[in-house]
């Protein structure tokens, strides 16, 4: 690292869980982040802020006013734009030493494959369950970390999925069927801070994955109800007989 990037880091090259060798290993990933709204904001904001090397920035969507609210990498003039611009501009304007790449599409099964592969960790900040599934057997099957994470109404959860560790469940473990629940943001609403939290922590959990600093949320599930402040952390057991990473069927 030059002075600048020294200087620039220097708050967190401080931390001894950091340190050179953990700013340096930041600067060498690539981090994935799948959706730009609410939890990928933060996610993306954060992340380039941090020092992190690459970031690969996937939506299909278009900024609209409702988005406004919440999804703090963009503002009143790019209504209409992609999302994949205005927060790649919010990032460069924060970091410019970062590299950034956007996918401005859906990815399908071999275009996410292909996405994942390139990634030394993916972050899930989408909002339905059948792309967070997807997602998720992209990241099993290419041995890569995932961190996913959703929030609705007042509350938040976030977990790590990590295929390199053998006994560690995946997301799908979590979830016996995989139909998409009746409820989303769009007619439950949520609460603009709640995103952000649970985006924040999601870009704090991918450092991790990325320097090795501290224990990350592999096969915890955190769950956050901001009407109380409230956290609790549930235990996700590997399903022996999950789809995805199970090790036998039914």
């Amino acid at each position: 690292m030059n002075d600048e990037e020294l200087l620039r880091y220097s708050r967190q090259i401080m931390l001894p869980e950091i340190d050179i060798e953990g700013q340096e290993r930041l600067r060498a990933a690539t981090a994935l982040v799948i959706g730009l709204g609410g939890l990928g904001s933060p996610v993306a904001m954060y992340l380039g802020a941090a020092g992190v090397g690459r970031l690969l920035l996937v939506d299909f969507d278009h900024v609209d006013t409702s988005n406004l609210q919440r999804q703090i990498a963009h503002a009143e003039a790019d209504i209409g734009r992609p999302k994949v611009e205005s927060a790649r501009d919010r990032v460069r304007a924060l970091n410019p030493l970062v590299a950034i790449e956007t996918i401005a599409e859906a990815l399908d099964d071999e275009a996410l494959a292909a996405a994942v592969a390139r990634a030394d960790v993916v972050l899930d900040c989408t909002d339905n369950l059948t792309t967070r599934l997807a997602i998720n057997a992209a990241c099993v099957a290419a041995g890569r970390p995932l961190v996913t994470g959703a929030a609705i109404r007042m509350e938040g959860q976030a977990m790590v999925v990590d295929p390199r560790v053998p006994e560690a469940p995946c997301y799908r473990c979590l979830y016996r069927s995989a139909e998409e629940p009746a409820e989303s943001c769009t007619q439950s609403g949520v609460l603009a801070p709640v995103v952000g939290i649970i985006g924040s922590l999601q870009a704090v959990e991918a450092i991790k994955v990325l320097t090795g600093a501290g224990e990350p949320l592999t096969g915890r599930l955190l769950l956050m109800d901001a009407r109380t402040m409230e956290f609790h952390e549930v235990r996700v057991p590997k399903y022996a007989g999950c789809p995805v990473c199970g090790t036998q069927s039914g």
